[in-house]
């Protein structure tokens, strides 16, 4: 029996793909043990044992990214973190790392490489981060969710997704999701979405759009996040929820999608041939407008940078785009041609392939 030990944490982008690979693994070999390392204050602490999961922590240690006293512990308290993932390989028997970037991957990599046990990375972003950056430089088997990912070693295996995401039947799907919403079988459905905490110009935009957009024929369905930055503009044809716990019908409901650029909701659209407008979050490192670079190269998606994202460009950009069936229509078959839905299937192929070359 092997026991896998699945690393990474902090946010949805690690703690997702994350437990999507621990179901592949589970699903092929139900009598193998999978063991997931994260940290006790990151999502994963929900997540994880939510899944059904056993959760085993260490401390969590932000890579330094400027000197100061936090910085000059950061050696000692790192390689303590090294020495009890080494404790937590012997003593529960693991077999193998499998790593997804986030403070608890960086300690799994190096305690994977001292006690020899194969290690696997897998990078959700275009733009990888610190600790699969540093990795990817200890193993051969790296997989990354986009084309150019600049990473060692690096294959495309695409992004883990959720089985209900994976295993979508839009067509099949899509009158119930109508229902389930609310929504009505007449009219196309726009949906939008900014993630969880939601996006502010993303929401305002479509709030003070949205009699222009149901004007043209649509009707739209908008998650909009926990923010008070939002006014409902109360029109016939406009929902809103705070949050959607159905993503998997929500997009088997809609016809096209405006959202933030984050590597799942990328590689979701794109996976199920759904057309979109990608509104890159304009803080941080730039990896959202890199994650959505290759499906706008190939015409899958549009790019509009937040700044841009106004009322205006709605009107003069986007709703003729909705009025446009054809190019809805090849843009919609562009994605598709480069989206992956079984990313988590070969990821583990990826994991099972290294587990058979250490024991040879």
């Amino acid at each position: 029996m092997t026991v896998y030990l699945l690393a990474g944490g902090g946010t949805a982008g690690h703690v997702n793909p994350l437990l999507a690979t621990a179901d592949a693994i589970r699903a092929r070999e139900p009598r193998s043990t999978v063991l997931v390392l994260g940290t006790a204050e990151g999502l994963e602490s929900r997540l994880v044992p939510n899944r059904g999961y056993e959760l085993l922590t260490i401390e969590r240690i932000p890579f330094p990214r400027r000197l100061n006293l936090s910085a000059l512990s950061f050696p000692a308290r790192f390689f303590r973190a090294v020495s009890h993932v080494r404790s937590l390989i012997a003593s529960r028997g693991v077999d193998i790392v499998v790593g997804f970037g986030g403070y608890a991957a960086a300690p799994a990599y190096v305690a994977a490489r001292r006690n020899g046990i194969p290690l696997v990375i897998h990078e959700a972003n275009a733009l990888p981060g610190i600790a699969n950056k540093w990795g990817s430089r200890l193993t051969r088997h790296v997989a990354v969710t986009f084309p150019n990912t600049p990473l060692p070693h690096s294959h495309r295996t695409g992004m883990p997704l959720r089985a209900e995401i994976a295993n979508l039947d839009r067509v099949a799907t899509r009158a119930e999701a109508l229902r389930h919403f609310g929504l009505v079988t007449t009219r196309p459905v726009l949906l939008v979405t900014g993630g969880s905490t939601g996006a502010a110009r993303i929401n305002a935009t479509i709030s003070e759009s949205a009699r222009n957009i149901t004007a043209a024929g649509w009707q739209i369905l908008h998650t909009v996040g926990e923010t008070r930055e939002f006014t409902d503009p109360k029109i016939p044809g406009y929902h809103a929820l705070p949050y959607c716990d159905r993503m998997d019908l929500a997009l088997a409901a809609a016809d096209f999608v405006v959202a933030r650029s984050g590597a799942a909701t990328v590689s979701e659209v794109a996976g199920l041939g759904i057309p979109s407008v990608f509104v890159p979050y304009p803080v941080g490192n730039g990896e959202q407008e890199l994650n959505a670079r290759d499906l706008v190269s190939v015409g899958g998606a549009i790019l509009c940078r937040d700044a841009e994202f106004t009322e205006k460009w709605v009107r003069d950009s986007l709703i003729p785009l909705l009025a446009n069936d054809e190019r809805r229509r090849t843009m919609a078959n562009k994605a598709s041609a480069l989206g992956i839905r079984d990313g988590a299937e070969r990821l583990t192929n990826m994991v099972f392939t290294a587990l058979s070359e250490s024991r040879d």
